[in-house]
């Protein structure tokens, strides 16, 4: 199995949007990634990143920095692959920065929690800028919903981490051969708001969303999990990317 991590750019917020009301004032520019996933099933592609035109044009203030490469096409023509060759897409959720390549997904299925379809929909006043994008819900889209805890494939493990959003997924990787790695996506942007256990502003629940910073904590501690968090530059600069991967 190999896990390919896909760069789509970077945005900046504010830090008291990254570790809620934590001080205010002081610009953070963090990265945004897709997961592509090679496994004997065949491939899953887990979000696709922002679209850089819908940035510019809705949320400019998050100045967005995307190459010509960093496009969900781009990244998977450096792993070999067009989007016509994934047969399944799954969004941990469906924020604006985790849906912009959905467009281009026309063949396969999408895969989702069911509050998240319909919230998605039909968000909150508060929601607007997260679920800005609706590029997601398009003629072609072929959706599945999905509740609760599930493996959807032999170890690719998908765990309910509300909070951030009401119907949000974290995924577990096992491989055969190497340590897990443990995909938080939002239920935490960074190690910080792991260790200090406080989120980030972007939430619809408060207390659902420290409690899912535990709960991926303690998966983590469960399996021996190495924990990737979604939205901090120092770990990211880290982290493997596309055309390059981990392999086990």
């Amino acid at each position: 199995m190999k896990v390919y991590l896909l760069n789509s750019g970077s945005l900046v917020i504010d830090r008291s949007n990254v570790l809620w009301n934590i001080d205010p004032g002081i610009p953070v520019r963090f990265p945004v990634y897709s997961i592509l996933i090679d496994h004997p099933d065949g491939l899953f592609l887990f979000d696709t990143g922002y679209d850089y035109e819908h940035v510019q044009r809705v949320l400019p203030f998050e100045e967005p920095i995307q190459q010509s490469n960093e496009t969900i096409p781009e990244q998977l023509k450096l792993c070999g692959y067009t989007p016509e060759d994934i047969p399944v897409l799954v969004n941990s959720h469906l924020h604006f920065d985790h849906v912009g390549g959905n467009r281009f997904f026309t063949k396969g299925k999408t895969v989702l929690h069911r509050k998240e379809l319909e919230q998605g929909r039909n968000p909150e006043p508060f929601e607007r800028y997260g679920y800005s994008d609706k590029q997601w819900d398009h003629a072609d889209a072929n959706f599945e919903t999905i509740e609760g805890d599930l493996e959807i494939a032999k170890g690719l493990h998908l765990y309910e981490t509300p909070g951030h959003t009401i119907g949000h997924y974290s995924l577990l990787v096992q491989f055969e051969n190497r340590q897990p790695i443990l995909f938080s996506f939002d239920a935490a942007y960074t190690h910080e708001n792991l260790e200090k256990e406080i989120q980030s502003s972007f939430h619809i629940d408060p207390v659902a969303g420290v409690r899912s910073i535990r709960r991926v904590k303690q998966l983590a501690q469960e399996h021996n999990a190495e924990i990737f968090v979604s939205h901090e530059m120092e770990a990211f600069q880290t982290y493997k990317k596309a055309p390059d991967c981990y392999e086990g």
